[in-house]
Protein backbone atom coordinates (compact mmCIF):
# COMPACT_ATOMS: atom_id res chain seq x y z
CA UNK A 1 0.00 0.00 0.00
CA UNK A 2 0.92 3.44 -0.27
CA UNK A 3 -0.61 7.23 0.11
CA UNK A 4 0.86 9.51 -1.34
CA UNK A 5 -0.31 13.74 -0.98
CA UNK A 6 -0.64 16.06 -3.40
CA UNK A 7 -1.14 20.21 -2.50
CA UNK A 8 -1.51 22.96 -4.63
CA UNK A 9 -2.42 26.61 -3.78
CA UNK A 10 -4.98 26.76 -6.24
CA UNK A 11 -8.69 27.27 -5.39
CA UNK A 12 -9.68 25.86 -9.29
CA UNK A 13 -8.83 22.26 -10.37
CA UNK A 14 -7.85 24.25 -14.02
CA UNK A 15 -5.08 26.97 -12.20
CA UNK A 16 -1.85 27.12 -12.81
CA UNK A 17 0.59 24.80 -10.24
CA UNK A 18 2.57 24.98 -8.27
CA UNK A 19 1.59 22.11 -7.42
CA UNK A 20 3.49 20.37 -4.11
CA UNK A 21 4.24 16.36 -4.87
CA UNK A 22 6.31 15.45 -1.81
CA UNK A 23 8.58 15.95 0.12
CA UNK A 24 12.15 14.78 0.87
CA UNK A 25 11.76 10.94 1.29
CA UNK A 26 9.49 10.87 -2.00
CA UNK A 27 10.63 8.36 -4.44
CA UNK A 28 12.77 9.52 -6.73
CA UNK A 29 11.99 8.02 -10.35
CA UNK A 30 8.41 9.30 -9.39
CA UNK A 31 9.42 12.65 -8.68
CA UNK A 32 11.30 12.64 -12.02
CA UNK A 33 8.44 11.11 -14.06
CA UNK A 34 5.96 13.82 -12.26
CA UNK A 35 9.40 16.34 -13.73
CA UNK A 36 9.66 17.82 -10.27
CA UNK A 37 11.60 19.96 -8.56
CA UNK A 38 13.27 19.36 -4.85
CA UNK A 39 13.37 22.97 -3.18
CA UNK A 40 13.76 24.13 0.46
CA UNK A 41 12.12 27.19 1.13
CA UNK A 42 13.21 29.83 3.27
CA UNK A 43 12.48 29.30 6.92
CA UNK A 44 11.81 25.82 6.25
CA UNK A 45 13.77 22.80 8.28
CA UNK A 46 12.47 20.18 5.12
CA UNK A 47 12.45 19.94 1.55
CA UNK A 48 9.64 19.48 -0.92
CA UNK A 49 9.19 18.84 -4.44
CA UNK A 50 6.77 20.59 -7.09
CA UNK A 51 6.21 21.17 -9.97
CA UNK A 52 4.82 23.89 -12.30
CA UNK A 53 1.71 22.15 -13.92
CA UNK A 54 -1.89 22.36 -13.07
CA UNK A 55 -3.34 19.76 -10.50
CA UNK A 56 -5.06 18.32 -12.93
CA UNK A 57 -2.15 17.38 -15.39
CA UNK A 58 -0.29 16.11 -11.90
CA UNK A 59 -3.18 13.76 -11.16
CA UNK A 60 -3.77 12.67 -14.71
CA UNK A 61 0.02 11.61 -14.65
CA UNK A 62 -0.45 9.75 -11.50
CA UNK A 63 -3.55 7.86 -12.68
CA UNK A 64 -1.48 6.86 -15.86
CA UNK A 65 0.98 4.75 -12.86
CA UNK A 66 -1.52 2.98 -10.74
CA UNK A 67 -2.41 5.77 -8.30
CA UNK A 68 -6.54 6.42 -7.24
CA UNK A 69 -7.91 9.70 -5.63
CA UNK A 70 -8.85 8.51 -2.25
CA UNK A 71 -10.00 11.50 -0.73
CA UNK A 72 -9.78 15.59 -1.44
CA UNK A 73 -10.05 18.34 1.13
CA UNK A 74 -9.54 22.24 0.72
CA UNK A 75 -7.11 23.99 3.28
CA UNK A 76 -7.73 27.83 3.30
CA UNK A 77 -6.30 28.15 -0.24
CA UNK A 78 -4.72 24.94 -0.33
CA UNK A 79 -5.89 21.68 -1.80
CA UNK A 80 -5.01 18.12 -0.82
CA UNK A 81 -5.98 15.38 -2.38
CA UNK A 82 -5.06 11.73 -0.85
CA UNK A 83 -3.88 9.18 -3.55
CA UNK A 84 -3.45 5.26 -3.27
CA UNK A 85 -1.52 2.50 -5.09
CA UNK A 86 -1.53 -0.76 -4.00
Amino acid sequence: LYCHALLTQSAFLQEVGPTMVGDEHSDPNLMQFLGATKRNMLGNHFWEYYVNDAPRVVLNKLESCGYRVVSMTGVGQTLVWCLHKE
